[in-house]
């Protein structure tokens, strides 16, 4: 059981109605809470949710539309983030409670701060190194409109400046990081065929190669509701067409690749993850065509040559700047 779950069931008195779980984590608590309704942006989370509680688990940037009569946010990473979930779910909570469960590590004391937008906030439990706090939402916001929180930059590449959207809680979020700036530099020469961009965030990378390769079929491919609407914002705001799915992991990718572009993401929340990542190595070769390539930019003290090395085939730096470097591998 997530410790942050745990904290709560300490007050369970307090959540025997018809309860929304907000980013919540895939355990037992729905199933300890009968009248509780799921809301997760994380894929994987979202689909192992599903399984063992069908119906009662929804998938996106939205609340669900049921009636719950209070709510609990699971802390996510982003102050951003945050801000825009507590008001999406302290809309509908007039007169009602809002609470705001998290680990202290993730600091859930700062963010409890800003609960003060809707009332008197007060601690009620800290345990298993997390806090529960409440608030009685006397002032209610408008619901908000997560589009208009969006955060826009234009990017100057060699064909031209490329725009992109970018959502609160999206990897990045309002700019370029660096190991992305090094790939973008190095789109040469890539098989003609179906490309995908595994871990697409906010969509710089496909929305590039849509651009350069336009008879390419591109995928986009996200475990994060957020980095899946940011994406298909970017590629609206240039024009282009591309398929954007949400999955976890390649495991959720398409076969018959002929090329996978990454700059994989190894932070998952406060935790340091490098599982999809290493996932992604293992198996990228059964979903490449023959002759398919391997390229993805990391950090320099990753291990990661060794593993593609093992699973895909010889792997060459392409390049290396600034503490990160490009890696390439064909299928054989």
């Amino acid at each position: 059981m997530d410790p942050r779950s745990e904290v709560l069931l300490r007050q369970a008195e307090l959540f025997t109605g018809p309860l929304l779980l907000a980013g919540l984590a895939a355990d037992d608590l729905l199933g300890l809470l009968p009248e509780a309704h799921g809301w997760s942006w994380h894929a994987g989370e979202h689909a192992t949710l599903e399984v063992r509680f069908p119906g009662r688990s929804h998938f996106g940037v939205s609340p669900p539309s049921v009636e719950f009569a209070c709510a609990v946010l699971f802390l996510p990473k982003s102050r951003e983030l945050t801000d825009y979930l507590l008001s999406a779910l302290a809309a509908p909570l007039a007169g009602r409670n809002l609470f705001l469960v998290g680990e202290k590590r993730a600091g859930i004391e700062r963010a409890a701060k800003q609960l003060a937008a809707f009332g008197n906030a007060r601690k009620l439990d800290s345990a298993r190194h997390c806090q529960l706090w409440q608030v009685r939402v006397e002032h209610a916001p408008a619901t908000p409109n997560l589009e208009n929180l969006a955060q826009r930059y234009s990017l100057p590449l060699s064909d031209g400046r490329l725009a992109v959207v970018s959502l609160p809680g999206v990897f990045s979020h309002g700019r370029l990081d660096i190991g992305s700036a090094l790939l973008l530099q190095h789109l040469d020469k890539l098989p003609a065929g179906h490309l995908l961009d595994f871990g697409c965030g906010a969509g710089v990378l496909g929305a590039a190669l849509k651009r350069r390769y336009p008879e390419s079929r591109v995928t986009l491919l996200d475990v994060d509701a957020f980095a899946v609407a940011s994406s298909r914002l970017t590629l609206a705001a240039n024009g282009l067409h591309a398929d954007v799915i949400s999955g976890d992991g390649i495991d959720a990718a398409p076969t018959g690749l002929s090329a996978i572009l990454s700059n994989p993401p190894f932070h998952q929340g406060v935790h340091t993850h490098y599982q999809a990542t290493e996932n992604l190595l293992r198996q990228a070769a059964q979903h490449l065509e023959h002759q398919g390539q391997l390229r993805l930019v990391a950090n320099s003290f990753l291990k990661y040559p060794a593993v593609i090395e093992r699973h895909l085939g010889p792997c060459h730096t392409v390049a290396e700047a600034n503490g990160f470097r490009i890696y390439q591998a064909s299928k054989h």
